[in-house]
């Protein structure tokens, strides 16, 4: 990646972070309905700032956990583009015939041990098994990718049932952030796109990379849902997705790119 392009990310992320656009959607016919996994949060609103800014029109995405938005698009909720935390969802709603276009591998993601309360690198994963950490909140596994992910690491490191009473669950990762910065958590095993958000900077945590052998990948993929297959902005919008500008942010965010 070029430093042109690199920079013109940058830009485009300090401009979302600093300023609304006026909503004049409405003047648009442009439309795209998006379902998003929560830990895209700060990259994909960048993504979005930065593909309306040539192309008017009218994004709504609805963030929640892979899990939950595979269950509302199998009962035919109105989305058009489904972005996944994993690669197994969008493949069953491709099995069901909901989804129509190929499985779009938009990157990778990492988890890390994340505390305002003390510095996780000093320990790694044994900081989870001091006195004073009483609460850990993972977002739930049963439908939350990263949650799960996040009980593999636990095992990996032979420690998931020495905390498993400590353990509380978001509904999604972005839950399970909003626990430890609050307080009502000592500690969280969170996605790193979130640890490198802004909100997350500003609350003076520290965080711990897990190293990725401790866990199964985290790829991500994003598909073309049934309902969005005639919609010809959604498909726009999945090519800027492959871009080098949407390339850079995901980078930002601390997702690798294939």
């Amino acid at each position: 990646m070029n430093n042109n392009t690199m920079g013109k990310a940058c830009f485009i992320i300090a401009t979302v972070l600093a300023f609304s656009l006026p909503n004049s959607d409405a003047q648009h016919t442009n439309r795209i309905r998006i379902a998003a996994a929560s830990n895209l949060k700060f990259a994909l609103d960048s993504i979005v700032i930065a593909f309306k800014a040539g192309r008017p029109g009218r994004v709504d995405v609805s963030y929640g956990s892979s899990g939950k938005l595979f269950e509302q698009l199998s009962n035919g909720a109105p989305f058009d583009i489904f972005f996944s935390a994993d690669m197994n969802f969008p493949a069953l709603l491709r099995k069901k015939g909901l989804a129509a276009s190929e499985v779009y591998v938009y990157g990778a993601g990492r988890i890390v041990v994340w505390s305002n309360k003390f510095d996780p690198r000093e320990k790694g994963m044994r900081c989870l098994l001091q006195p004073g950490v009483r609460k850990i909140a993972i977002a739930n596994p049963m439908h939350a990718p990263y949650g799960k992910r996040a009980e593999e690491a636990l095992a990996y490191y032979e420690i998931l049932e020495v905390v498993r009473e400590n353990l509380v669950y978001g509904q999604n990762i972005s839950q399970a952030a909003q626990f430890v910065t609050s307080g009502a958590a000592d500690a969280g095993i969170i996605a790193l796109s979130l640890a490198l958000s802004p909100n997350m900077q500003k609350e003076n945590g520290s965080y711990y990379l897990i190293p990725e052998v401790g866990h199964e990948p985290l790829e991500q993929g994003a598909v073309v849902t049934r309902h969005g297959k005639g919609n010809a902005y959604a498909r726009t919008f999945m090519t800027f997705v492959q871009d080098e500008v949407a390339g850079a942010i995901f980078d930002h965010f601390g997702f690798t790119r294939q």
